[in-house]
């Protein structure tokens, strides 16, 4: 039992080292893409698992291809039938919405809760663009704060592009929340303000995600694991702060956050919230910004927003309230 016991403790006092040694084994940990869930969906065949959806690829930059499924509204279902994907890509530009979906760390755009949100917002009328950034699911390179901004920004670019004026909204989930403000800040500096912004579930700062993750507290005790975090993730070069660059945009906002969240706690989307309304003051700008809170007992938690019944009507409210 001695034996047995003093393994433990090396292993536990061996973490830290290990992470000082090997910065990029936090970064590997906090993107979790190589853990490709589900495993036996061909990424290709979008159909085996959502249907009106059409596969392709985009080369966001010198060496990187990155897959994204575009999902067709609920009204073009019938005219879809054995279409080509050229056909899809001309029909972005029908006058529906069109939202580039970001989505979190862990496993690709075939994962069931992603799949489930897509198939709400086509049967609210929504093109929905879902996008695996580089080093996620099929898609090459390796992953960085600075890649992730890139692809999203190169697929939001595209799809205004291709969708003949219709607004394009860019919804991020957990991680994908920091990919959709730091994309939105980059447009934003170089004059093409993001239409709509809609933020599931989103973080004040990705570290602040780390520092709270309960495998993390039972370090916290340890005399500058704390300060270790935050080296390595400076040494990582992954900040992901959705409260600074709140701080600055001007496009409307809606968050959506469930107060059962146990991984990123619903306190930090209303920090987030009381951000966004001091800078609308400050930059005297009146785009809206909206809160919903949902409560513990329709168990949404941290990925399960389609489990309540009035999405649709939400986030069709919010749109259309752009446009007027």
């Amino acid at each position: 039992m001695k034996r047995v016991v003093s393994f433990l403790i090396s292993v536990y006092l061996s973490v830290p080292v290990v992470l000082y040694l090997f910065p990029w084994i936090l970064g590997h940990i906090i993107f979790a893409h190589l853990a490709r869930f589900p495993f036996f969906v061909d990424l290709s065949r979008p159909e085996d698992v959502l249907n009106h959806t059409s596969n392709f690829y985009l080369d966001t930059e010198e060496g990187v291809s990155v897959g994204v499924w575009h999902t067709l509204p609920a009204s073009q279902w019938e005219k879809a039938a054995g279409r080509s994907p050229e056909w899809y890509r001309e029909a972005l530009g029908d006058g529906s919405p069109v939202i580039v979906f970001l989505h979190g760390n862990v496993g690709t755009r075939a994962l069931k809760h992603r799949v489930e949100l897509v198939k709400v917002l086509s049967s609210t009328g929504y093109h929905v663009l879902s996008l695996d950034y580089r080093g996620f699911g099929d898609s090459s390179g390796e992953p960085s704060e600075a890649g992730l901004t890139r692809d999203a920004l190169y697929l939001y670019k595209w799809a205004k592009k291709h969708s003949g004026g219709s607004l394009v909204c860019l919804w991020g989930h957990s991680l994908g929340t920091g990919v959709a403000t730091n994309a939105a800040v980059k447009l934003q500096e170089q004059g093409s303000a993001v239409e709509a912004i809609i933020l599931q579930a989103p973080y004040t700062r990705i570290g602040e995600v780390v520092t709270n993750h309960r495998i993390t507290k039972l370090y916290l005790f340890l005399p500058g694991f704390e300060s270790l975090v935050w080296y390595l993730m400076e040494k990582n070069n992954i900040e992901f702060d959705n409260a600074k660059n709140l701080q600055t945009l001007t496009s409307p906002l809606l968050i959506l956050h469930a107060k059962d969240d146990k991984l990123v706690p619903h306190h930090m989307g209303l920090k987030l919230h009381q951000i966004s309304l001091q800078a609308r003051e400050k930059l005297n700008t009146d785009a809206p910004v909206e809160m919903i809170s949902y409560d513990a007992n329709l168990g949404i938690s941290h990925s399960k927003v389609y489990l309540d019944p009035n999405l649709s009507d939400v986030v069709r409210k919010f749109l259309e309230n752009l446009r007027q």
